[in-house]
C-alpha cells in the first residue's frame, strides 16, 4: 500500500481511538478523509465528532450516505464486521478495503517510526517520547492510542500530530497481533503480560516483532520482555549491566522521583511503574540523539494522558483518580500506585467484554488480591458491552465472589450509578477512590458523577 499514491480516505468506525488518531494524521498531511460511526446520527454533534470536523474530517452517519465512487480507500477495524451496511457498500462499488493496522504499517514507513509495544504502558510512553521530542524542537509526529493532556486543552481529541520532523512515534498492539506488521527504526517492548492471548502466543508476535526492528529496547525488569534483549546497552530497568538504570525512587503524595544513570527526574505522576515508561522513553530519544539531561528537563513539563491517573477530586479527606486500567496487570499497578494514603482504598473496577473477562478470570482475582492491603477494598459493576455477536456467559459477580473468598473486601453494585450512595459508609479518613475501566466512552462522564455524587 503507498499512502502517496491515496488521497481520499472513507474509516468506518472513525469515532474509536485508534481509527481517529489515523484519521486525523492524514488530514494533516492533507489527504482528504471522511468516516462513519454508529455514535454519529444527523441530530447528534457529539464532542468526537465536532473535534473530528474541525480537524477538516467529513463525518456521516452510519448508514452509507457518506460513501461513494470518489473514495480511493475504506479503512476498517477488528471491530467492523461484514454486516455493516457501509462494508457491504464498498464491496459493491469496488473499494479496496484496508485494515487500520495495515494502513498504519505503510504510513509507518514512510517515517523513522518509535514503535513502543508491550501489554501495558504504550500510550503513555509513545506520549512521553513525543512530548521529550517537542520540548527539543525536534518535531516529532504522533500516532496514538490516548489523548495527551496538553493537547486536549487546544480542544483537540490529542491522540495524533503530523510534524515536520523525521519521525514517527506510534503504538505497536499485540492484542490483535498486528505488531509484526510494523519494522521500525526503534522497536521497544515495555512488558509481557497475559491479556488478549496466551503467553506462548505472545512470545511469538513479540519475537518476530523485535527481528522486525532495527533497533530494539526491552525492559530487562520484565520477565517476558527481557529475553528477547539483543543488546543489554540498549535496555532500560534496575540492574547494573542495562545502559539506562533506574535508582533512587521515591514517590511523595502525587509526585515521583529516581535517578537514570544519576541524572535526577521528578514528575508529577504516580507510581514505579511510571518510572519505567520514563526509562523506554528516555532510551528511545537518547537513541534519537537526544540526551538524557535534555530529556529530564523535557519532562518536568509533561502533563500526562487522558484517563491515566487523572486526579478529579482532592479535598481534606477524599481524593478521586480516574484511570484507564483494565487487565489484571494494570489493574495491580494502578491500586499500587494509589496506596499512597496510610489509611484506605477503595477501587472501583468496570470490565469490559464478556470473553476477555472469562478469559482472565483467574488473573484478575489473582493480582487484585495481591496488591490490596487488608483495608482496602474493591468494588465492581457489571461487564461493558460494546455490542457484536458474543456469549454473556460471565459476570463481574462471579469475579467479586472469586475475591471474597480470598477474604478480600469486595462488593458487587451492577448498577454503577448506586456506587457513590453505597460507599458513603465506607469511607474513612484520607480515603483514596480509584475509578477504573476501558472502552466505555461514558466512563469519563461517570467519574464526574461520582464526584459529584459522593
Amino acid at each position: 500500500m503507498d499512502i502517496q499514491n491515496i488521497n481520499n480516505y472513507f474509516f468506518i468506525g472513525i469515532a474509536g481511538d485508534g481509527m481517529s488518531a489515523i484519521a486525523q494524521y492524514l488530514t494533516g498531511i492533507n489527504k482528504n478523509v471522511s468516516g462513519s460511526d454508529r455514535q454519529f446520527s444527523s441530530e447528534n454533534k457529539n464532542k468526537r465528532r465536532r473535534q473530528l470536523e474541525e480537524a477538516n474530517i467529513k463525518c456521516f452517519p452510519q448508514d452509507t450516505s457518506g460513501l461513494n465512487s470518489d473514495i480511493e480507500l475504506v479503512v476498517i477495524s477488528t471491530a467492523i464486521e461484514p454486516t455493516v451496511p457501509e462494508y457491504k457498500k464498498a464491496i459493491d462499488l469496488g473499494i479496496p478495503i484496508a485494515m487500520r493496522s495495515d494502513l498504519l504499517a505503510a504510513i509507518s514507513q514512510t517515517k523513522k517510526t518509535i514503535a513502543v509495544s508491550g501489554t501495558s504502558g504504550k500510550s503513555t510512553v509513545s506520549a512521553m517520547i513525543y512530548h521529550i521530542f517537542n520540548e527539543t524542537q525536534n518535531n516529532a509526529s504522533l500516532i496514538t492510542g490516548a489523548g495527551l493532556v496538553s493537547i486536549i486543552k487546544q480542544g483537540k481529541i490529542g491522540n495524533a500530530i503530523a510534524g515536520k520532523g523525521d519521525y514517527l512515534v506510534i503504538e505497536a498492539d499485540e492484542s490483535d497481533g498486528s505488531l509484526v506488521k510494523y519494522k521500525p527504526e526503534i522497536g521497544i517492548i515495555l512488558n509481557i503480560d497475559k491479556d488478549h492471548k496466551e503467553l506462548e502466543e505472545l512470545d511469538v508476535l513479540f519475537d518476530t516483532f523485535s527481528k522486525n526492528s532495527k533497533n530494539l529496547i526491552v525492559n530487562d525488569a520484565n520477565e517476558r520482555s527481557k529475553k528477547f534483549s539483543l543488546n543489554p546497552k540498549n535496555d532500560f530497568g534496575y540492574s547494573e549491566n542495562v545502559g539506562f538504570k533506574i535508582s533512587n525512587f521515591e514517590q511523595n503524595g502525587f509526585h515521583i522521583s529516581f535517578k537514570i544513570n544519576d541524572v535526577k527526574f521528578e514528575l508529577n505522576q504516580i507510581g514505579k511503574h511510571n518510572a519505567e515508561n520514563v526509562a523506554a522513553a528516555v532510551s528511545a530519544c537518547n537513541f534519537a540523539g537526544i540526551s538524557i539531561e535534555d530529556c529530564a528537563k523535557a519532562l518536568k513539563t509533561y502533563e500526562g494522558i487522558y484517563r491515566r491517573h487523572q486526579v478529579i477530586l482532592k479535598t481534606k479527606n477524599i481524593t478521586i483518580i480516574d484511570d484507564y486500567a483494565h487487565n489484571p496487570a494494570k489493574l495491580s499497578a494502578s491500586i499500587k500506585a494509589c496506596q499512597f494514603t496510610d489509611t484506605k482504598l477503595i477501587a472501583w473496577f468496570q470490565p469490559h467484554g464478556f470473553k476477555p473477562t472469562k478469559f482472565l478470570r483467574n488473573d484478575f482475582v489473582k493480582e487484585i488480591s495481591e496488591a490490596l492491603r487488608e483495608e482496602d477494598e474493591i468494588w465492581m459493576s457489571e461487564i461493558y458491552y460494546a455490542g457484536g455477536t458474543v456469549s454473556k456467559d460471565i459476570s463481574a459477580e462471579d469475579l467479586i465472589n472469586d475475591l471474597k473468598a480470598k477474604g478480600k473486601n469486595a462488593f458487587y453494585v451492577k448498577d454503577r450509578n448506586n456506587f457513590p450512595k453505597e460507599i458513603k459508609t465506607h469511607l474513612a479518613k484520607n480515603t483514596v477512590i480509584l475509578l477504573t475501566g476501558a472502552r466505555d466512552p461514558s466512563l469519563k462522564e461517570f467519574a464526574e458523577f461520582v464526584k459529584n455524587n459522593i
